[in-house]
C-alpha cells in the first residue's frame, strides 16, 4: 500500500469529539521523545504533517490524520512518562490517553513506540501488561534503528522479546523502523493495508442481507 495523501483534521483533548467517519484508526503511542511525530511523518511521506519538537512531551492533545482522502486515519496521542510534568496534568494526560484507548470505537490497532537504544523499561512493559489486560490490539514499533548496528539492533530486539516473555505466551508484531532511513515503512504499510482489508470484509459480511 501506498499513502498518496496526508492531511491534518483535528485536535482535541475530548475524545467524545474525535472525528466519528466509521474508518479504521490506527494511533501510536510512546514515551515522551521516542520519535513519534517523525515516525508519522515517514509513513505519510509528508515533512511537518506531525509537528516534530526538540521538547520531550510537546503532543498533549488527540490529533487526528486523514489518510488517503479519509479511508484510514492516523492518531497521534500524547506521550506518557514525561517526569517533568505536575502530578495534575500526567492525571490528565494519563485519563485523555486511557479514555480513548478504552472508548474509541474506531481504533484499529495501537503502534507502541519503543526507543531500540534503550534496555526494556518497566513504564513501557507496564504499559504493555495494561493493553493486554484490557484487550486492546496493538503492535510495537521500534524506533531509531539507524542509530545502531544491525545486530545491535537485534540484540535490543531480543531483550525486549524476554522481558516479554515473562508475562506473555504469544508475543505482539514488532516492527523494526528507522525514520531518517524509511526503514520498516513498507511493512508497516503493509501490515495496515492487510487489517484495512480485513475491515472492509467483516463490514461488507455484515452488510449482506441474510439469505
Amino acid at each position: 500500500m501506498e499513502v498518496h495523501n496526508a492531511k491534518f483534521e483535528i485536535s482535541n483533548a475530548d475524545v467524545a469529539k474525535c472525528p466519528a467517519h466509521g474508518r479504521p484508526e490506527y494511533a501510536f503511542i510512546g514515551r515522551s521523545n521516542v520519535g513519534k511525530s517523525s515516525l508519522i511523518n515517514m509513513l505519510a511521506k509528508k515533512k511537518g504533517l506531525a509537528k516534530t519538537s526538540q521538547t520531550p512531551g510537546k503532543t498533549l492533545l488527540i490529533n487526528h490524520f486523514s489518510i488517503n482522502d479519509g479511508k484510514w486515519y492516523i492518531v497521534d496521542l500524547p506521550g506518557y512518562g514525561y517526569a517533568s510534568r505536575g502530578m495534575k496534568q500526567r492525571e490528565e494526560i494519563r485519563h485523555l490517553i486511557e479514555s480513548y484507548i478504552l472508548h474509541s470505537e474506531a481504533m484499529t490497532c495501537l503502534f507502541v513506540l519503543i526507543d531500540i537504544r534503550h534496555e526494556p523499561q518497566k513504564i513501557d512493559l507496564d504499559f504493555i501488561e495494561w493493553l493486554g489486560e484490557n484487550g486492546i490490539p496493538f503492535a510495537i514499533v521500534f524506533t531509531k534503528a539507524d542509530k545502531l548496528s544491525k545486530s545491535a539492533a537485534e540484540a535490543s530486539v531480543n531483550r525486549f522479546k524476554d522481558a516479554l516473555e515473562v508475562h506473555w505466551e504469544i508475543l505482539p508484531k514488532m516492527f523494526v523502523t528507522s525514520s531518517e532511513k524509511g526503514a520498516g515503512r513498507t511493512e508497516l504499510l503493509d501490515y495496515i493495508d492487510s487489517i484495512n482489508k480485513d475491515c472492509a470484509a467483516a463490514k461488507k459480511q455484515e452488510d449482506e442481507p441474510e439469505s
